[in-house]
């Protein structure tokens, strides 16, 4: 591992708490692909499966960040269980009604409750956060770190979930992605040392973190960027099956992943100058022409090419949005503003898988890579319409970090008061 990754896992139980949080993100890949097909094997239904994926991601957008504003003001350990249990258990209820071929508003009724499930991804953010506050390298470093882990569940993930549905039973990829979701959440709460310290006080009397004109344009972006998310899985599995190849659809996506998990790695190690405000532009217009030669490829292994190259604008361009959450956003409803992030792409992957299961359905695979051209399209243009909010962070407010004007033109990373947050 290069040097400055090394480094940051020199603190104690830093290692502990990200191989438990990389257990705990694999149903964030796992749950809505195996859904798609599992309802795909058994009914043959694309729009029902991308109706139940888009329930799925839009419970967890409305609730995530309830979750993480709980875990704000209470701690992880506390919040982060019960909640688990109600997912797991209403994952087992949704697997039940589908082998017992229930009614369809039976399944959309669990899909619904299984969004309670804990952004984990947020959980461990907020722990390097608190480790290497002030230290912006460090914190560079991490967050490209949790970005490679997440990429390296969305590489897996897929592979494990249609893998097993296919070959084992439609079942069985939710399945184990409940096992995993419960080892991870469990194994991470365990693990006290490193939990961020609750604000039970700020958090009561304060205002939500969307508060902040900076994270608006973050989690409205990245509803159209889980868009472009939500609608290339479900079109590329269909794809797949036209092609007579199912089972493949997930190594093309694990492509996908691995593109943006080396630019992630990449990028982690580079000590980049200017304003992030400029930099996440750029990965939203890079990410939103990469959609467009999807419309082009005829077969799969030139779909998974034109994958690749789509993905290795997707790492940087979410550690650079971490990056501008910690500026916009204060100490105390960190975990919240993280949240928010995921809950925009949740918003938006229920948005596109939607609406890519309805343009299969009408008019096949091919024509589905649409919807993600268009999402780009629109991400770039909230990009370019909210720019100017993000090149500086609010000043003056509960938990900023840095004064008014300590944070000049690069919008994150430098102060002026000796590292320290302004209480």
């Amino acid at each position: 591992m290069p040097s400055p990754y090394r480094a940051i896992f020199a603190a104690p139980g830093t290692t502990s708490f990200s191989v438990a949080g990389f257990l705990g993100r694999m149903p964030l890949s796992m749950m809505g692909i195996g859904i798609v097909t599992m309802i795909s094997q058994v009914t043959g239904r694309y729009g029902l499966a991308g109706a139940l994926s888009a329930t799925l991601a839009m419970s967890a957008a409305v609730l995530g960040p309830l979750v993480s504003r709980l875990v704000d003001r209470h701690g992880q350990r506390r919040v982060l269980r019960p909640v688990t249990l109600v997912s797991l258990v209403a994952a087992a209820g949704l697997l039940l009604c589908v082998q017992q071929k229930a009614p369809d508003w039976t399944l959309f009724v669990f899909t619904a409750v299984i969004g309670c499930v804990p952004s984990v991804g947020a959980m461990t953010r907020a722990r390097w956060a608190e480790i290497y506050r002030g230290e912006e390298r460090r914190l560079h470093t991490a967050y490209s770190w949790e970005s490679i882990v997440d990429e390296t569940c969305f590489i897996f993930g897929p592979i494990l979930s249609i893998g097993l549905s296919t070959a084992w039973f439609p079942e069985a990829g939710p399945l184990f992605a409940g096992v995993f979701l419960a080892i991870g959440v469990f194994w991470l709460t365990s693990q006290r040392a490193t939990e961020p310290v609750p604000h039970p006080q700020q958090g009561a009397r304060g205002s939500s973190a969307l508060r902040s004109p900076g994270l608006q344009v973050l989690a409205l972006a990245f509803v159209a960027t889980g868009a472009i998310f939500g609608s290339v899985d479900v079109v590329t599995v269909a794809f797949a099956e036209e092609q007579g190849q199912k089972a493949a659809a997930s190594l093309v996506l694990a492509v996908y992943a691995l593109g943006s998990g080396l630019a992630g790695a990449v990028f982690g190690l580079l000590h980049l100058k200017g304003e992030p405000s400029r930099r996440w532009l750029l990965g939203i217009c890079a990410m939103a022409v990469s959609m467009i030669p999807l419309l082009l490829a005829g077969n799969l292994p030139l779909l998974a090419v034109a994958l690749f190259v789509a993905g290795l604008s997707i790492a940087p361009t979410m550690v650079t949005t971490m990056a501008l959450v910690e500026a916009h956003v204060p100490r105390t409803k960190l975990t919240e503003g993280m949240t928010w992030t995921g809950t925009g792409l949740a918003v938006g992957v229920a948005l596109g898988s939607s609406a890519a299961g309805w343009v299969v359905d009408a008019s096949g695979a091919k024509a589905g890579y649409v919807v993600p051209v268009v999402s780009g399209a629109l991400a770039v243009a909230v990009g370019l319409l909210g720019h100017r909010r993000l090149r500086r962070p609010v000043p003056n407010r509960e938990g900023q970090r840095g004064h008014d004007d300590s944070s000049g033109d690069s919008g994150v990373g430098e102060r002026q008061d000796g590292g320290q947050p302004v209480a």
